[in-house]
């Protein structure tokens, strides 16, 4: 994956985004789709694994779920690589 720096900061972030808005239920987004947790799990795990380190979620997208869903899914995927796992 080609990394980028963003900005002046000094971070490096994929040159590819995942963005996140259907991930979670919300009636206002189900027409775009909705993404559960079990989905967005394997989503942001193939996403990580595949060097992708950049998510656009936001607060708005499915009333603050899709954030839940991208952190727990980077949890799981972060336990699935530690030793013994």
């Amino acid at each position: 994956m080609r990394m980028r720096f963003l900005g002046k900061s000094g971070i490096k972030v994929s040159e590819l985004c995942l963005g996140t808005m259907t991930f979670g239920p919300n009636a206002r987004m189900k027409p775009l789709g909705a993404v559960d947790q079990k989905g967005a799990d394997t989503i942001v795990s193939m996403a990580l694994d595949g060097g992708i380190n950049f998510f656009d979620t936001a607060d708005i997208y499915s009333e603050g779920q899709s954030e839940v869903n991208v952190g727990q899914g980077a949890g799981v995927t972060a336990q699935r690589s530690r030793p013994g796992h």
